[in-house]
């Protein structure tokens, strides 16, 4: 493929988004609550204590919502399911009106031409089950494939595409090592176990899968490229490890059938043993993986930073997003290829990819973000790089469709290719968003106009 030819005439152009950060009313028609709904009602979580009680109110504008999409052009659209929702305690009796919500979404967006991807975990643990143990309790791999039992059986006849977990790498750092993502907890010991649960929950998501789905499935992971701020062995060293921890933690076991060897000298006395029929069972095929890529790290050796031992280089002189991240498109590339050569040519989706910046409304209404629609540009291109290169891309999925409840951060961080105006849940597309209905209108080839995504 040349630089300028467009992306392949079945390449899906979507958007994504998760439960929690938009639907609001998380208690609503019997729904019970979430590991996020308490966390976030815990005063000092959150900043400013701010709740997904409303969120994006999409529980009941979701069909303004879809309309939206198709106005943008999206072909696809990535959601996740409230497990609590479904299932008020985790397991047990389904929530007709839980399952009812899910239905009539998938049906507006089928009637818009919109081909769902659903995600049945995005981070929100019923807290019935957290209760239980959550992710440290061996039975959770059982509860969460029930619980997608539930959604095969329900949705499968319309669902194309289905993701087991979303960042399994980010549900454990921050919920179970660091603390600053529900459930909170802060033990280095329970971090491994956590993990190894959440693979061996996906595997039985997969199983129950092949046993009666008829489409196709796969998992969603957070990659970020590493590379060392120096040729030093030290700092070589610690690029490796910073990769193991992050970027083959979850998928060495899923692909190759084992852990990063590097990963009990990172954990020391804290990493366990795990049963060996466990990695027969995370090895069950994938029809694709999805990948969320935002930034890179740069790493330097930093004998104090447990349980890296490396650390994060600041780039000077780089565009950096609202969080920091450095903006770095050359990231995506790399990492797309990088998947293909270690794992095999399985299909891929760049599943999420977007920047959080500081865009507020003009005095006309109208929003523009021209570092939002640079780092668009500058990703697709990436992407395209990527598909020329041979890498089996199947879509794109900008994050987000809208501006949302961004976890710990509340709402203090701006995500979205549409503004949303929290106090009357306004919905303003912003020039970001416009760029983008452009380019797939053209089948990307809006990507290579002169002043494609304007000058940042």
């Amino acid at each position: 493929m040349s630089a300028s030819l467009p992306f392949p005439a079945d390449f899906l152009w979507g958007a994504a988004t998760s439960a929690y950060q938009i639907e609001g009313s998380p208690l609503a028609d019997g729904a019970g609550p979430s590991i996020w709904h308490e966390f976030a009602h815990t005063p000092g979580r959150t900043r400013d204590g701010d709740t997904g009680d409303m969120a994006c109110d999409h529980y009941r504008r979701y069909r303004d919502d879809v309309a939206l999409m198709r106005e943008l052009g999206l072909n696809a659209y990535r959601f996740s399911v409230s497990w609590s929702r479904l299932l008020p305690e985790g397991r047990g009796c389904v929530n007709p009106r839980g399952l009812g919500f899910y239905e009539r979404l998938v049906d507006a967006l089928l009637e818009h031409g919109i081909q769902p991807m659903a995600t049945l975990y995005h981070w929100d643990l019923p807290a019935a089950l957290d209760r239980l143990g959550g992710w440290l309790n061996p039975d959770s791999a059982h509860w969460f494939a029930e619980y997608a039992q539930v959604l095969f059986r329900a949705l499968d006849d319309r669902v194309e595409l289905w993701v087991t977990l979303n960042e399994p790498w980010v549900v454990v750092d921050g919920g179970y090592l660091h603390g600053v993502l529900a459930p909170g907890q802060r033990n280095p010991f329970a971090a491994p176990v956590a993990a190894h649960h959440l693979l061996r929950a996906h595997a039985t998501a997969v199983q129950a899968y092949r046993a009666e789905g008829r489409q196709r499935i796969g998992l969603v992971v957070n990659l970020e490229p590493k590379y060392p701020a120096t040729e030093t062995v030290a700092d070589l060293n610690a690029t490796m490890r910073a990769d193991a921890y992050w970027n083959r933690y979850y998928l060495d076991p899923v692909f190759l059938g084992g852990y990063p060897p590097e990963l009990p000298e990172i954990f020391g006395a804290a990493w366990p043993t795990f049963p060996e029929p466990d990695f027969e069972l995370i090895r069950q095929p994938l029809d694709f993986l999805g990948i969320n890529y935002y930034s890179r790290q740069v790493v330097r050796h930093d004998v104090d930073d447990w349980p890296l031992n490396a650390g994060r280089v600041r780039q000077a002189r780089q565009t950096h997003t609202g969080l920091d991240w450095e903006v770095y498109p050359q990231g995506l590339t790399d990492i797309l290829e990088w998947v293909a050569s270690r794992y095999g040519p399985l299909p891929l989706y760049v599943t999420e990819n977007g920047a959080a910046f500081y865009d507020p409304p003009q005095a006309d209404g109208a929003v523009d973000d021209p570092l939002r629609r640079r780092y668009l540009r500058d990703h697709l291109r990436a992407a395209r790089a990527a598909l020329r290169n041979g890498v089996d891309l199947r879509g794109y999925f900008a994050w987000s469709l809208l501006d949302n409840f961004e976890w710990a951060h509340g709402y203090s961080q701006r995500f979205g290719l549409v503004h949303v105006d929290y106090a009357t849940q306004r919905r303003t597309p912003k020039a970001s968003a416009r760029f983008y209905a452009d380019v797939i209108r053209g089948g990307g080839g809006a990507l290579d106009a002169e002043d494609a995504g304007g000058d940042g």
